[in-house]
């Protein structure tokens, strides 16, 4: 690489090791608070339980995987702070007005900028500033010019905004002639100082004109963070009269289809394969090199490949999706067999068992934990990777609605659409758990 190419890639590193910096405290503010709810309600808990009686004997060894299960409590804390602070950064009307962070400031202000002309004559002005919220109708109030060099302005700027007054435009003087802003509210300004005032920063731009930038607080614009409710009033809009003449079931429905079709072609041809590299030197031999090969290899670099191959029609997207799972079921059932103890095995041989019946009473039933893992990360996956497909090339799916919302700054449609896919991904989840448990009563007994 050549010394600008590590120069570049040095700034990089130091530009991304300041941004971790920077939200270090943040982290250790949320860290903070969860280790003082965890205390909280373990000293509710405590308060709460008998002192006597057969549970007070019970003893949990520290660091026993058995003993550490998701805790309910935890679980429903840690849901409703997330909409608390969405709500609080957002200044969701769902959340008493104390709990909001500080929001944009909007209503009248006012600065003063002192005026120097080409001679070295100095006037002062005032300028007066309303800020309004998006989507009001405000002009600039009418002030008096004044009888100096320098005249008063009055200029309107929408919240989170920021807006070029053009100072010269009134009076007497102006940056052709060589005049220049060079105070405002009595602090020098420059083209690298800028002046900060009660509710507005102000800039001295390269070409002399100043630049008004009103607080914005803590709280987000809509357009990057929608507050709860109205994200919730566009799902149930959505809901009724669907988006972009398609409705939100055909959107769901289909993008479930596609990775349940994939997926299940993926298993069909994974399962057996892992089986066989599991229980077969020559198979592992044949085989080993291609799946480690293709493992690593993010589904989403083959979307262009798939185009070229198989279109943008459905048949490309399921293929995209069978190549998303198969690697990983041929993986989970490999590791599934040569992770039977051989004890078992040796047992099954010595009570006259044959190689059919060791497959079918001792190697499938123990491997299908694993297998079963493997079913949980191949949908997800899949369930990612048709998003990304989606947002390639489609007319339906949960992707182009996001990537359809998103050319329209609809950012409530396209958070909308995350919160859809996490809920639909984690019910996937739940759902082959819940079918684990049912079909697998034996795992981690044995």
């Amino acid at each position: 690489m050549t010394p600008l190419v590590i120069g570049q890639l040095w700034e990089e590193t130091v530009t991304v090791f300041l941004s971790v910096l920077g939200a270090l405290p943040a982290l250790a503010i949320y860290i903070g608070i969860i280790l003082a709810f965890m205390f909280l309600w373990s000293f509710v808990k405590r308060m709460m339980t008998p002192k006597s009686g057969y549970n007070s004997l019970k003893t949990v060894t520290f660091g026993d995987e058995s003993t550490v299960v998701s805790n309910t409590a935890a679980s429903i804390i840690s849901i409703v702070l997330i909409f608390v602070l969405w709500g609080a950064f957002t200044g969701s009307k769902l959340l008493p007005g104390f709990l909001h962070m500080p929001g944009a400031f909007t209503g009248n202000g006012e600065f003063s900028y002192t005026l120097q002309a080409e001679d070295g004559t100095q006037d002062d002005a005032t300028v007066s500033v309303v800020v309004f919220e998006a989507g009001a109708d405000v002009s600039a109030p009418e002030v008096e010019l004044g009888d100096g060099l320098a005249k008063n302005d009055a200029i309107a700027v929408q919240a989170y905004r920021s807006k070029l007054l053009l100072w010269d435009k009134n009076d007497e003087t102006d940056r052709k002639s060589g005049a220049s802003i060079v105070a405002v509210n009595g602090e020098p300004i420059s083209r690298d100082t800028d002046v900060f005032t009660d509710f507005a920063r102000i800039a001295l731009t390269d070409k002399g004109t100043l630049n008004i930038e009103p607080n914005t607080g803590w709280q987000m614009e809509s357009i990057w963070l929608p507050a709860p409710e109205q994200v919730w009033t566009m799902l149930t809009t959505i809901a009724t009269d669907g988006y972009q003449n398609v409705t939100l079931a055909e959107h769901l429905g289909l993008s479930l289809w596609r990775v349940i079709i994939g997926f299940l072609l993926g298993a069909l041809v994974g399962i057996p394969l892992g089986y066989a590299m599991g229980l077969s030197d020559w198979f592992r031999g044949w085989f080993d090199p291609i799946v480690e090969f293709m493992r690593p290899v993010p589904p989403l670099a083959l979307i262009p490949l798939v185009i070229i191959w198989f279109g943008i029609g459905e048949s490309g997207k399921v293929v995209l999706l069978f190549l998303a799972a198969l690697w990983i079921m041929a993986i989970a059932a490999r590791s599934g067999v040569s992770g039977v103890r051989i004890t078992k095995i040796h047992a099954a041989y010595s009570l006259g068992a044959s190689k059919w019946q060791i497959l079918r009473r001792v190697i499938i039933p123990n491997s299908l934990p694993e297998i079963f893992t493997g079913a949980r990360v191949a949908m997800g996956v899949c369930w990612g990777t048709v998003v990304a497909a989606e947002l390639v090339a489609a007319e339906k799916g949960v992707g182009k609605m996001i990537v359809a919302a998103s050319k329209f700054q609809a950012t409530d449609i396209v958070i909308m659409g995350i919160i859809l896919i996490g809920v639909i991904g984690f019910a996937i989840d739940v759902g082959i758990r819940q079918l684990e448990k049912y079909l697998v009563p034996w795992k981690g007994k044995g």
